[in-house]
């Protein structure tokens, strides 16, 4: 009895000492986290989609607080998902005021539809762009177009992309659109690329990523960026295209949507989105020209009479 009472109290004695062992361990290496943090992930959307930048939303909420304590300000930070409605929640919290970001959207620089990029092979493996990236697969002659596997259709939690069935190219649904960049990540050959929005959903797009030479590139794309440069050409005034490995890029920032480049393009790789359609040019007629006044016959001349000498 002795020894079963004996055995007891020691377990006892033991888990009296691990117990405070524990406690004071826990009070010596506790990390003590920012109430705020919980606060502003509470007022997050929960995606976890990763398009701020950081792990999840707990990792925003942490990233925020610690620039509201060391800079004062939330610049360069955005929750994609929650836009600017979100982001001036976590700004009241943290008693701080947030500039209004400009929107963005997912656009996809290919344009290389059945029609303008004809299949050379067919190819009956799994349907996945990032596995014909490996192995080196495409249906068609073009080294940079859209697989058409439809990665970033699977990427994207919001249900703002889908397979076109005639183009078998991915289209963006902008209302649906948050611009987490999930599928712009998912893109194996980096077509798809978050731009700003523009006023009124206005912009002027490339749809191309072809870096090749024009003859190489033409000869795989009927709709190709040859690299010509007439476009950079056309908006020298406000320097918003510049030509870069055969192939021209337009910045969202510097476009002043006059759609020059549109016109000067002979391939039709440039791309006026959400813009009105074009007024038909009217050719004004010319003036008529005054008739001409006929012109009096001259009447002849009447011959001198010869004087006789004297």
């Amino acid at each position: 009895m002795n020894l079963i009472l004996l055995a007891i109290i020691a377990l006892g004695a033991i888990g009296l000492i691990a117990a405070l062992l524990l406690y004071f361990a826990s009070r010596k290496f506790a990390v003590h986290e920012d109430e705020r943090i919980g606060q502003v992930s509470a007022v997050l959307p929960q995606a976890n989609c990763g398009g701020c930048g950081f792990p999840g939303c707990a990792g925003f909420a942490g990233a925020c607080v610690k620039s509201a304590d060391e800079t004062g300000s939330l610049e360069g930070l955005l929750c994609p998902v929650g836009g600017q409605p979100v982001m001036q929640q976590v700004a009241d919290i943290l008693g701080m005021a947030v500039e209004a970001a400009a929107p963005k959207v997912a656009v996809v620089r290919c344009n290389g539809s059945c029609e303008n990029r004809p299949r050379l092979v067919t190819y009956d493996g799994a349907q996945s762009c990032k596995v014909q990236q490996m192995i080196g697969m495409g249906e068609t002659g073009c080294s940079y177009g859209c697989y058409g596997c439809g990665d970033c259709v699977a990427s994207c939690q919001f249900g703002a992309l889908h397979i076109n069935p005639v183009t078998l190219l991915p289209e963006v649904d902008e209302e649906k659109c948050t611009a987490c960049g999930a599928c712009a990540k998912a893109c194996p050959r980096q077509i798809i690329e978050v731009r700003l929005k523009g006023p009124k959903n206005r912009r002027m797009v490339v749809l191309c990523n072809n870096k090749d030479k024009g003859a190489i590139a033409n000869k795989w794309c009927k709709a190709s960026c040859i690299g010509c440069g007439k476009c950079q050409k056309a908006c020298e005034k406000f320097e918003a295209i510049t030509v870069t490995k055969n192939l021209a890029y337009i910045d969202a920032e510097k476009c002043k949507l006059c759609r020059k480049c549109e016109e000067v393009c002979p391939k039709g790789a440039i791309h006026a989105i959400n813009m009105p359609p074009r007024k038909p040019k009217t050719e004004v007629p010319a003036a008529p020209k005054a008739p001409i006044a006929p012109v009096a016959p001259k009447a002849p001349e009447t011959p001198k009479a010869e004087t006789p000498n004297s």
